[in-house]
């Protein structure tokens, strides 16, 4: 039987051995996580906490709703047994029915039907890195060589203490501006993210400094079990002048390669971006966008509504 919990219902400690357990573990769905990008969340859970669903859940204007929180790109249920179609159709059916709109990200190993909700295929970027270096280096692509020769003949230094602040300062100042949906809030959120991995070993940081000094690449990975996720960068134009970022990827992967690993790019629907994960070996795996609109009223009005609620 399919359970709904409020927030201060969930035990915490089961929910985090299930995930710790299942069969499609991401580190976005431990409790630490979801309580830093969506504060409230909600769940749903079968079975004593054998197969989970988080609920990441908002209310704006008396409408409540379901969303993907920012920096957690995958979620949906969860489960230490076997996951089936007619086990996600079960647990989106008991999504309760105070939640009139949802939009959220179900993970690779959830298959919803198109022919009952509406489904947007997105796309994944993975590296196995079971292989030896020698093996992953020569599926690099040129360009991604030629790259790494050039940050190496730049004196660069590599660090592993890059501070957060450091690294969201950089993408601040080269990114920011294009990126008008993150917002102060979010920031924090980036920052309490990083503060609680790095202090409990959940993820580490890289960075790339110029001979005076300068940090102009630097990425934040998050290290669970059998997967490293890239989980945010950030360069200014001295990076994509010297290589350093290649230079990064390339160190990560020499220190991590036989290893029963996957190294996680996260993907882009950016083609530039895309491109330089692929440049590297990483192939592409899927996941789906879900989109269940119970509102009443003129539907594609609503639905454009929603879409700006986060």
């Amino acid at each position: 039987m399919i359970s709904y919990k409020k927030h201060n219902e969930i035990d915490k400690q089961k929910w985090d051995d299930c995930i710790q357990n299942a069969v499609n573990r991401r580190p976005y769905a431990f409790s630490w996580f979801l309580d830093i990008v969506s504060p409230g969340w909600e769940a749903l859970e079968m079975n004593d906490y054998e197969t989970v669903f988080p609920l990441p859940q908002n209310r704006k204007f008396g409408i409540r709703y379901l969303f993907q929180p920012y920096f957690a790109q995958q979620l949906g249920i969860f489960s230490r047994e076997h996951l089936t179609e007619m086990l996600v159709e079960k647990f989106l059916l008991a999504i309760p029915s105070r939640f009139s709109y949802i939009h959220i990200h179900l993970n690779s190993m959830n298959k919803a039907d198109p022919g009952k909700y509406t489904v947007i295929p997105r796309v994944n970027h993975e590296l196995d890195l079971i292989s030896g270096y020698d093996a992953i280096f020569s599926g690099y692509h040129q360009n991604t060589r030629r790259n790494i020769r050039k940050a190496l003949d730049q004196n660069l230094s590599i660090s592993r203490k890059v501070k957060p602040d450091e690294l969201i300062s950089l993408f601040k100042a080269n990114y920011g501006r294009n990126e008008a949906s993150l917002h102060y809030v979010h920031y924090e959120m980036l920052r309490s993210l990083m503060l609680y991995g790095l202090k409990n070993t959940f993820s580490l940081t890289l960075g790339a400094y110029l001979p005076d000094e300068t940090l102009c690449a630097g990425v934040f990975l998050l290290r669970d079990r059998d997967r490293i996720i890239y989980h945010f960068a950030a360069s200014d134009k001295n990076a994509r002048e010297n290589g350093a970022m290649f230079l990064l990827i390339d160190m990560l992967i020499k220190e991590h390669a036989g290893q029963p690993l996957i190294l996680d790019f996260e993907g882009s629907v950016d083609p530039n971006v895309a491109r330089f994960y692929k440049g590297f070996g990483a192939k592409e795996t899927g996941f789906n966008e879900i989109i269940i609109n119970r509102l009443p009223g003129s539907v594609k009005r609503m639905v454009y509504f929603m879409k700006k609620l986060r």
